[in-house]
C-alpha cells in the first residue's frame, strides 16, 4: 500500500509549527531583554501564523475540507477535539492580533502582560493543529474531501 501525504495540509502545519517555535524563541529572547531581535522573531512567527492562514483559507475555498477518515468509534472524539482546537485557534488569532497591536503602538504594559497568555494559547493551538492533521492523515486516511461544514459536522 502506498501512501503520500498531501502537500497543502503539511505545508500549513509546517507553517503553524514553526511560528510556535519561533513564538518561544521570541519568548527566550525578550527574557534576556533582547528588544531588537525579539521585535525581528515575533513578526517571523507573525508571518508564518498568516502562511499558514492563507494556506488554510485558500485551501479552503477552492479545494475543500478533508473529512475524518477513521473508525466510526473514533470520530465523536475527533469532532470534539477538532472543535476545541477551532476555537482554541480563533482566540489564539484574535490575541495573537490584539498583543501585536499593542506592540505596535508601544503599550507595553499591556504587551506585557498579553504576550505570556497568547504565546500559551499559540503553543496549545500549535499542538492540537497537530493532533489533528496526524488523525487526518497519518493515524487515518483522510475521507473525502468536502465542504467545511459537511466535513466538520459530518452532514
Amino acid at each position: 500500500m502506498e501512501y503520500s501525504l498531501p502537500i497543502l495540509p503539511t505545508i500549513s502545519t509546517s507553517c503553524i509549527v514553526i511560528s510556535a517555535v519561533l513564538v518561544a524563541y521570541g519568548w527566550s529572547l525578550i527574557r534576556k531583554r533582547n528588544i531588537e531581535a525579539h521585535k525581528k522573531v515575533m513578526l517571523w512567527a507573525a508571518a508564518f501564523a498568516l502562511l499558514f492562514f492563507l494556506i488554510y483559507l485558500s485551501r479552503t475555498v477552492f479545494v475543500g475540507n478533508t473529512s475524518f477518515g477513521g473508525p466510526d468509534d473514533v470520530k465523536i472524539y475527533y469532532t470534539i477535539f477538532l472543535v476545541f482546537h477551532i476555537v482554541l485557534a480563533t482566540v489564539g488569532a484574535v490575541f495573537g492580533v490584539v498583543t501585536l497591536l499593542t506592540a505596535f503602538k508601544q503599550n507595553f504594559m499591556k504587551h506585557k502582560k498579553l504576550g505570556p497568555i497568547t504565546s500559551v494559547v499559540w503553543f496549545f493551538t500549535a499542538a492540537t493543529g497537530v493532533v489533528v492533521y496526524l488523525l487526518l492523515y497519518v493515524f487515518y486516511h483522510g475521507g473525502e474531501t468536502t465542504s467545511m461544514i459537511k466535513a466538520i459536522l459530518g452532514f
